[in-house]
């Protein structure tokens, strides 16, 4: 196999479901209006607003939770919100659920543990969801499946990798979002097949990462699977929402590393990137695996318009695999958002909110433990693909001899890397190089 190389070149204002049904049974509809109190993020409520079977009664409410306001990732925050409208809007169009509507309560963690507590409590307390769905930062799932727990209400997490989410086994929570330690061991087993079979030179690795529950065990996890591969690492460490990155950059540079791997999230990460290739160490410099952030692709371009050649993992089928429940949900998001293709984690959270919505509708109820009770044993095929949770109370951890934080966890999300290849391309249509049974072109190494 011949690889190419380059050198180094250039809602209380809410989305508001307004129960206007009438005597005369008029359809219910939705309006979008922004949120006006970034301090106290209010509630966003959703329903469809085409004509479908009517749903009449108290609705069926259930939280949303993920950041719309920094230091959070707003752009992965905005993707999940506009995913789980979609899906609340579709729900609506159905029916709802049992015969009632179904109201997404949206509020902003802010991608902070403190905020994340906070919403949740409130969603539960004041709000009265019957369940919860989304997260976005891993130290937000943290602490927000502590207060599932608390109050006994499911949630099922989307975009949170943190393995002590599930490893607590706590009835309540529920993951479909990977594994931090399985994504690990997929970058660490991309990066030897770069050495070996891409023939790339690959003696050390930089780790930047954020001092999250995200990222510090995520580099720790890569640090010691790099060096069981006979690669060195150095991990150098941030703060969330870090905007300079000087200093650190003259650091990694001192350090001349063959790859560098993005841990940083939100816009953070695009100010890493580009700061990087305004140093010469750049994408277009030194081979760079780029956090998922990057598959925002009109949000990455407008600020790292040098970061043609970057690796980013992705999550999730390839397009080409796209089952119907991907390609209508997708088509529906396209023309909501004017994006071309959709983030990984805009599929989680649709199918975090649809796979609540068939659980609540198999249960029958809206009681919490019944819902538990159906998720442990659904079989959902959405988006992502099918979606079980075999490791349950009626299979422990224990019994099926596998890791604890195997509980509750979806166990088959694919996990690629693509690489843009061609300057403002979409991640969708980016060449996937990782691995062999998906791959759809080869990769360019820079700089060797």
């Amino acid at each position: 196999m011949s690889f190419k190389r380059v050198r180094p070149v250039y809602v209380t204002i809410l989305i508001l479901m307004t129960l206007a049904i009438a005597a005369c049974g008029q359809p219910t509809t939705s309006t979008e209006a922004t949120q006006s109190d970034s301090s106290e993020q209010e509630a966003e409520k959703s329903t469809e607003n085409e004509a479908g079977p009517e749903v009449v009664g108290d609705p069926i409410r259930i939280g949303a939770f993920f950041p719309l306001s920094a230091p959070g990732s707003v752009v992965g925050g905005e993707a999940m919100r506009s995913a789980m409208i979609i899906a609340a809007d579709e729900i609506n169009a159905g029916g709802g659920l049992l015969g009632r509507p179904v109201e997404l309560i949206v509020v902003d963690s802010e991608g902070l543990p403190e905020r994340g507590s906070a919403v949740s409590e409130r969603l539960i307390n004041q709000d009265g969801v019957v369940a919860i769905a989304g997260g976005y930062h891993s130290s937000v799932g943290v602490v927000a499946k502590e207060v599932a727990h608390n109050y006994g209400i499911p949630i099922v997490l989307a975009n949170t990798w943190n393995d002590t989410i599930t490893s607590v086994q706590y009835p309540e929570v529920f993951r479909i979002a990977p594994l931090s330690s399985e994504v690990s061991a997929v970058d660490v087993k991309f990066m030897e097949w770069l050495r070996d079979d891409a023939g790339a030179k690959l003696e050390k690795v930089v780790l930047l990462t954020e001092n999250t529950d995200y990222g510090i065990p995520a580099a720790e996890d890569t640090a010691r699977l790099l060096g069981e591969a006979g690669i060195d690492s150095v991990t150098f460490g941030v703060d969330i929402g870090t905007q300079d990155f000087a200093g650190i950059i003259e650091r990694i540079k001192a350090e001349a590393p063959d790859l560098i791997m993005s841990l940083a999230t939100g816009e953070a990460s695009y100010n890493f990137a580009q700061q990087s290739a305004d140093a010469g160490i750049g994408p277009q410099d030194v081979p760079t695996l780029c956090d998922h952030n990057a598959l925002e692709s009109n949000s990455f371009w407008r600020n790292v318009p040098d970061g043609n050649f970057c690796f980013v993992r992705r999550i999730g089928l390839p397009a080409k695999l796209y089952n119907d429940v991907a390609l209508n949900f997708l088509a529906e998001y396209e023309a909501r958002t004017g994006k071309e293709g959709a983030e990984s984690y805009a599929f989680a959270a649709y199918d975090a909110v649809k796979i609540l919505a068939q659980a609540i509708t198999e249960a029958g109820t809206t009681d919490p433990d019944a819902i538990i009770a159906t998720l442990e044993e659904i079989s959902y095929i959405g988006a992502l693909g099918k979606i079980t949770f075999p490791v349950n109370s009626s299979n422990t951890p224990e019994q099926a001899g596998v890791d604890p934080k195997w509980w509750h966890q979806f166990p088959d999300p694919a996990v690629t890397v693509v690489q843009y290849q061609h300057e403002g391309e979409d991640s969708v249509s980016a060449t996937v190089v990782f691995p062999e049974t998906f791959r759809t072109g080869d990769p360019i190494v820079v700089g060797q």
